[in-house]
């Protein structure tokens, strides 16, 4: 879908607060594994071994607060989207330094915090109401809030695919959520990051699919150029 299209379905928002919760961290552990008379001459191979546990925190900053989802989940796209060797606590430094901390203690970050913290370094965050059956049409990473019951969470977005929707989220990892749950959580709110050094090839746009035989025959494509200046980057921004 081309983002003419899709943006005549964004209405920019005015900034508004949202609110963070707290969730429970898991520890992870990766391990190595030996294979034996794999290599000419005989020699062993050793290769790591991702256990499922690490598996789901992967390419996630993981929140360490319980305030702090909307830190993590900005760490997790300007670390992965863009490659910046950032980490949750750059990012609390930086937000509050740009936010009322009594609030932000009684109520969490907002996206207004994280935009203007955005401006502060140099970049641009731009917040977009989306109508649902333009999800598929989103190529960027972005960061949404979800309410689980009662409770508000902001996970980064990475791709909408058919009827699955998947998710980076700080406190539970990697998910795959069927879309129609995603929609019923889901305020209906996008909050893209944009700058210079976007990584076309990103993790975040090719997250692990489930196994079926139609992924086995899909390949992953960067974005190209048109694709980034169709989703708000500038062309300066590109280079």
């Amino acid at each position: 879908m081309m983002i003419s299209k899709i943006t005549s379905s964004f209405a920019r928002i005015p900034d508004a607060v949202l609110v963070l919760v707290l969730f429970i961290n898991f520890p992870v552990q990766a391990a190595q594994i030996e294979l034996a008379n794999v290599l000419p001459g005989g020699s062993n191979l050793s290769k790591p071994v991702i256990s499922m546990r690490e598996q789901r925190y992967q390419h996630i900053i993981k929140q360490q607060t319980d305030f702090s989802c909307g830190a993590a989940a900005l760490a997790t796209v300007l670390r992965y989207g863009y490659g910046l060797r950032v980490t949750e606590e750059d990012m609390l430094d930086g937000l509050f330094a740009v936010s009322d901390i009594e609030q932000v203690r009684a109520q969490g970050f907002s996206l207004l915090n994280i935009k203007h913290y955005l401006e502060r370094v140099g970049m641009r965050g731009r917040g977009y109401k989306v109508e649902p059956d333009t999800l598929q049409g989103i190529k960027i990473p972005t960061i949404v809030l979800l309410d689980l019951k009662g409770y508000k969470h902001f996970v980064v977005l990475k791709k909408t695919e058919e009827n699955l929707v998947y998710l980076a989220d700080p406190a539970l990892g990697n998910k795959i959520m069927p879309i129609d749950d995603f929609l019923s959580s889901w305020n209906g709110i996008v909050f893209a990051v944009i700058g210079r050094g976007f990584n076309k090839s990103s993790v975040l746009i090719n997250p692990q699919r489930q196994l079926t035989a139609r992924s086995l025959s899909n390949t992953f494509a960067p974005l190209s150029d048109a694709q980034l200046l169709e989703h708000g980057f500038r062309h300066a921004e590109l280079f």
